[in-house]
């Protein structure tokens, strides 16, 4: 089950009428404006990873992950600036007037902690069903109406049990609400991590009291949370790793780019032609590039298939230019390498980008099973590359030029010669924009090439 892609079964289960008072109660308390920067620093501690990425963030923490991170800071923190617990401050301050079948809910919920727990096997038309601890084994017995028949034996959960009022050592308990539903796998996952910071801490420390998992838990229970959120990010990534990205005329969309400068067009594209792979393409009919006669360009396929197999590369060489576009990152640096062997110091590296076109990716588009496929609309794929050449072209000026013979376009356009030669340049670079080339329309202002070297 990847956690990224929501399928995770959170949901919030009822709760026994009492103890919801209670922490009603316990909401309240904590909304107090005086305490309101421990709040922070509870929330900062337990949804920490979603904290430091702010609102650049990819994902949001669930609904049920916010709420555990509510019954951590009822029943768990322990404030930094002296104050009572929220916990001692509702049982021991009166300032109102709390029903006895409430209170008793006090001590369980102060005594309990946050669970990675597996449900055991249970007989039909039983009262109760049965979770065991990974943690220490501890066995939590609950209502059956508690679950619903989607969670089965061997699902594991992530939530808080609260045991009934009554005998502490019974195995009695409730669910608190929020239950986070995980693949074995995953669970198993979250729990070594888990141990792992355990034993560190234990290490670094001197000491081996937190060996005692409830003791563990009841202190540190945030670092189950901020490990399964840790979680949902790398399993993320993996899913963003998948997603196919394609033109809305269904071709591969290459958002990896690469830009070289040179100055033997010749040369060049000649090797292109006799590079193993690597195939030209027919002459380009693009209207804004007619004024162009140093142009060619030529694509890469999978070795072993036919002409009608999907290009899997492009490299495009201008007059003074050459663009490698692709669909990764580890193909770019693979074909970085040919060029490099092939050409030498013929080309110039000027900048790439290999970051994916940004997009908000919902729920259902990450829960499908095959890998994702995106369509990149002509207007995001020129926004893509324009944020490119802004980036590379940002120092053009002062940049040394091949094709000036090693002398930077601010020095030469000091001479009336070298005005006509560097505006000569800019109009060529501006023929065969990329963007031109990919979509039709240019990508890039080029007069703000002109402005920088004082042509306009």
């Amino acid at each position: 089950m990847k956690l990224a892609n929501e399928r995770v079964a959170a949901r919030s289960v009822p709760i026994v009428k009492e103890l919801d008072n209670l922490l009603s109660r316990l909401d309240r308390l904590s909304m107090a404006p005086g305490f309101e920067q421990q709040r922070r620093l509870a929330f900062m501690r337990a949804l920490q990873v979603y904290a430091e990425l702010g609102t650049q963030s990819p994902l949001s923490p669930l609904p049920e992950e916010v709420e555990l991170a509510d019954l951590l800071l009822y029943a768990d923190f322990y404030p930094e600036d002296g104050q009572l617990t929220l916990i001692e401050q509702l049982r021991d301050v009166i300032t109102e007037h709390i029903p006895e079948e409430e209170r008793v809910w006090l001590d369980p919920l102060k005594h309990s902690y946050i669970d990675l727990v597996e449900v055991l096997p249970s007989q039909s038309g039983a009262q109760r069903r049965s979770l065991r601890s990974i943690g220490n084994g501890r066995v939590y017995e609950i209502p059956a109406e508690s679950l619903d028949r989607t969670i089965d034996t061997g699902h594991m959960l992530l939530t808080r049990l609260v045991r009934e009022p009554g005998d502490p050592e019974s195995p009695l308990a409730v669910l608190a609400g929020p239950i986070l539903l995980l693949s074995r796998e995953d669970a198993r996952t979250l729990y070594e991590q888990t141990a792992d910071e355990r034993r560190e801490m234990e290490v670094v420390g001197g000491s081996f009291e937190l060996g005692d998992w409830p003791e563990f838990a009841k202190r540190f229970g945030h670092i189950l949370l901020r490990n399964f959120a840790r979680m949902r990010f790398a399993a993320l990534v993996e899913a963003v790793s998948e997603i196919r990205y394609r033109t809305p005329d269904g071709l591969p969309h290459w958002y990896v780019i690469a830009l070289y400068e040179h100055h033997e067009f010749t040369f060049i594209a000649g090797g292109m032609a006799e590079l193993e792979g690597w195939i030209e393409e027919l002459p380009l009919q693009v209207k804004a590039t007619a004024g162009s006669k140093k142009l060619r360009r030529f694509i890469l396929r999978p070795k072993g298939t036919d002409t009608t197999a999907t290009a899997q590369a492009r490299v495009t060489v201008t007059a003074t230019e050459l663009y490698v576009e692709c669909d990764s990152r580890e193909r770019l640096d693979g074909i970085k390498h040919s060029l490099a062997a092939t050409f030498g110091f013929s080309l110039h590296f000027r900048g790439e980008t290999a970051q994916p076109p940004v997009r908000q990716v919902t729920r259902e588009e990450l829960s499908t099973q095959e890998p994702l496929t995106l369509v990149v609309s002509h207007e995001e794929d020129r926004a893509l590359v324009n944020t490119f050449l802004e980036t590379v072209y940002l120092e053009w000026a002062d940049r040394e030029s091949p094709v000036l013979g090693g002398e930077t376009p601010r020095h030469v356009v000091k001479t009336p010669a070298g005005q006509a030669k560097v505006a000569g340049l800019i109009d060529e670079m501006e023929r065969c924009d990329i963007g031109l080339l990919r979509s039709g329309v240019a990508a890039f202002d080029y007069n703000k090439l002109r402005a920088h070297v004082g042509l306009c």
